[in-house]
C-alpha cells in the first residue's frame, strides 16, 4: 500500500512539474517569440551540423565527395575506431597534451599571480608583457617557435651549441620522443597568461582583514595561503582548469601547424587526427564518429564548468 501511495505521490509531482514548465512556457510566450530569430540561427548554425555528424558516424563513406553513395554500416565505424592502434595512441597523446599543458599552466599562471600580486616598481609593465603570448595570435607563435625549434638555423639549438651543452643542435620537433613535449612547451607558453588573470582577479576578493587577523595570530605565509588564501579561489581555480582543459582537449592550431601530428603519429592529438581523417584522407564516416566521442567528451567537461559556475552563483546568493 505504501508502494503504491508512493508511486502515485512521484506520478503526481511529475505531472504537476511538466504541467508547471509548460505554464512558465505559455506565461512568458512573447519573450521566447523576441529570442525565437536566435534559436532559428543557432539550429541551422549548431544543432544541424551535430545531428548531421552523429547520422553520418553511423555510415560508410565514399573517397571521393559523393556523399549521396554513402552505405549504412551500424557502429561499424565505432568498433574500428576503437579497435585501432592509432586510436589509443592518438589518446594517449591527446591526454598527456590535456594533462600537462592545462596542470602546468594553471600551476604556472597562479604562481605568476601570487608574484605580481604584491605591489613592487615595475609591476604594472611586467604584468603587460606576461599578457603578450596570450594576446598573440596562435598561428604567428607556431610559426615563431617552429623556427625556434628549427634543427638547422633554430636560436634554441645555437645557443646550446656555442654553450658546449650539445654537440649539434637537438631535433626539437622531428624526433618522435621530443615532439611531444616540445608543443607542450610551447602550449603552455601561450596560456599561462590567462589562468594567471583569472588568478589575479581571484585574488582580489580575498578579504585582506582576514590575512591581517591569520598574521596577527602568529600564521606563518603557508598558513595564511593554505588555509585563508587558497579556500577563497577554489572556485575560481576549479572554473580556470575546466577551461583550459576544454581549450586544450579541442586545440588544433599549434600542434597542426608545427608538425601536422608527425612524426608518426607522434603529435596527433584527436581534433588534430579528426582533421586529417576528413579533409586528408576523405573519410567522413570515420571522422564523424571521432567526432561525436570528442562532442560527448567535452560536453562532460562542459557539464562540470555550469556546475561550477552555478555553485558559485548560489554561494553569491546566500552570502
Amino acid at each position: 500500500m505504501t508502494i503504491v501511495t508512493g508511486k502515485a505521490e512521484a506520478r503526481r509531482r511529475l505531472q504537476s512539474g511538466r504541467s508547471g514548465v509548460l505554464r512558465k512556457i505559455w506565461d512568458h510566450r512573447a519573450d521566447y517569440a523576441y529570442v525565437l530569430p536566435a534559436i532559428a540561427v543557432m539550429l541551422i548554425v549548431i544543432a544541424y551540423p551535430i545531428y548531421y555528424t552523429i547520422e553520418l558516424s553511423f555510415f560508410k563513406t565514399p573517397p571521393g565527395l559523393q556523399l549521396r553513395d554513402k552505405t549504412f554500416i551500424g557502429f561499424d565505424n565505432y568498433t574500428a575506431i576503437l579497435t585501432s592502434e592509432v586510436f589509443w595512441k592518438v589518446t594517449w597523446n591527446t591526454l598527456i597534451w590535456t594533462l600537462g599543458s592545462t596542470l602546468i599552466s594553471f600551476v604556472l599562471g597562479f604562481a605568476t599571480a601570487l608574484a605580481l600580486h604584491r605591489a613592487f616598481i615595475g609591476r604594472g609593465v611586467l604584468r603587460a608583457i606576461l599578457i603578450i603570448p596570450w594576446v598573440i595570435s596562435a598561428v604567428a607563435a607556431s610559426y615563431i617557435w617552429k623556427w625556434i625549434y628549427h634543427s638547422d638555423f633554430g636560436i634554441i639549438g645555437a645557443v646550446l651549441v656555442g654553450l658546449g651543452l650539445a654537440d649539434r643542435p637537438p631535433n626539437f620537433i622531428d624526433s618522435v620522443s621530443t615532439v611531444l613535449p616540445s608543443l607542450i612547451v610551447v602550449n603552455i607558453w601561450r596560456e599561462f597568461p590567462f589562468a594567471m588573470i583569472m588568478m589575479m582577479a581571484g585574488l582580489q576578493t580575498v578579504p585582506e582583514q582576514l590575512l591581517r587577523a591569520a598574521q596577527v595570530d602568529g600564521a606563518s605565509a603557508w598558513q595564511r595561503f593554505w588555509h585563508v588564501t587558497f579556500p577563497h579561489l577554489r572556485n575560481v581555480s576549479t572554473v580556470t582548469i575546466l577551461l583550459l582543459a576544454v581549450a586544450n582537449f579541442n586545440s588544433f592550431i599549434i600542434p597542426w601547424i608545427m608538425t601536422g601530428g608527425g612524426p608518426s603519429n607522434a603529435s596527433h592529438i584527436w581534433i588534430t587526427h579528426i582533421y586529417e581523417l576528413a579533409f586528408g584522407r576523405q573519410r567522413w564516416g570515420v571522422a564523424s564518429a571521432y567526432s561525436v566521442l570528442l562532442f560527448l567528451i567535452l560536453m562532460t567537461l562542459g557539464y562540470f564548468y555550469v556546475r561550477a559556475l552555478s555553485g558559485n552563483e548560489r554561494k553569491e546568493g546566500s552570502a
